[in-house]
């Protein structure tokens, strides 16, 4: 089965008009990768004369940082970056992601799972699959069903079992982004089953972000192309749950001295932003490192005026 984005069922529709987001999770202070998507997402919302939201990803609890939402704000705001809305936490809808599980498990399309990753990988590495560094292992169907039913989500959710999205065969997902073209992925021969709850109960990335963004209405999506891998999935995940499809538009990675994406996991350094002028300078540096050209590049120009000339400037 090959599911092109064109011809998905739009069962919802975002909202009139452009509705852009930026998604941080508050396990540190922003760095300067952060900022270049949080930068690339407002600059494009702007553009477009649309609405640019801020959304805390603060599912998994234990890697949240006390006080850390408050400080990425406060970045954010010294970088004149403001929010149209009121700012949301994914950690206050999880109603709406146990609605979608169970939306799921009406329709026979999950199943629980007891793997652990180390069960994984050894069964990987009996049928002879290696297991490269940074990429993901292909879960090989170890837990799945001969024949998918509806489940007890009570009863299965009082003990450590995961849930996962059983997969048609074939399913291959092509889609445009915005900035890096056509792009098609394999889900069966990629990604396999993948997880949309945790044996722990919380909900996965995958899931919750594809809930947020129909709840909020987003129609465009601009983040870093580090999370391309993910949009396959949820873009199935949209078409199963009736979802509308928001355009997609992915944002070249800043790497360290070893060639490695910046993350808090690799005490990336956090944004100066104590004062206009080393803020003005952080904005610089991210403009740079997506192509903006033309900027002012006077001492006396104020954030404001140079996030104008940046906006004017945004041609994705």
């Amino acid at each position: 089965m090959i599911l092109a984005v064109s011809e998905l069922k739009n069962l919802t529709s975002p909202a009139d008009g452009y509705r852009g987001r930026f998604a941080p999770s508050p396990t540190g202070p922003l760095h300067a990768g952060s900022l270049v998507a949080a930068l690339g997402s407002w600059l494009d919302a702007r553009k477009h004369g649309g609405h640019w939201l801020l959304r805390i990803e603060d599912l998994d609890a234990p890697r949240c940082i006390l006080g850390a939402d408050e400080h990425i704000q406060s970045q954010l705001s010294a970088c004149g970056l403001f929010w149209d809305e009121k700012v949301s936490y994914q950690s206050e809808r999880q109603e709406g992601y146990l609605r979608a599980l169970e939306h799921l498990n009406a329709l026979q399309c999950i199943y629980p799972c007891i793997c652990s990753r180390q069960t994984i990988a050894n069964t990987l590495s009996s049928l002879g699959i290696g297991i490269s560094r940074n990429l993901e292992m292909v879960y090989p169907g170890t837990c799945r069903p001969s024949k998918l039913v509806s489940n007890t989500l009570e009863v299965a959710s009082r003990s450590a079992t995961a849930w996962r999205l059983a997969l048609p065969s074939d399913c291959i997902i092509e889609f445009e982004d915005l900035a890096q073209g056509p792009q098609s992925q394999n889900l069966n021969t990629q990604v396999g089953d993948f997880t949309v709850r945790r044996s722990d109960g919380v909900f996965t990335y995958q899931l919750a972000v594809v809930v947020d963004d129909a709840l909020q209405h987003i129609s465009h999506v601009v983040r870093g192309e580090d999370l391309l891998s993910n949009t396959a999935r949820q873009i199935y995940l949209q078409n199963v749950l009736g979802y509308h499809t928001p355009q997609y538009l992915h944002l070249p990675l800043v790497l360290d001295e070893h060639g490695e994406k910046l993350s808090k996991q690799t005490l990336a350094t956090q944004i100066n932003t104590q004062d206009e002028k080393h803020a003005l300078l952080e904005l610089r540096k991210a403009a740079t490192h997506l192509g903006l050209k033309g900027l002012p590049d006077g001492e006396k120009t104020t954030i404001a005026e140079w996030l104008l000339a940046a906006t004017r400037a945004w041609n994705n």
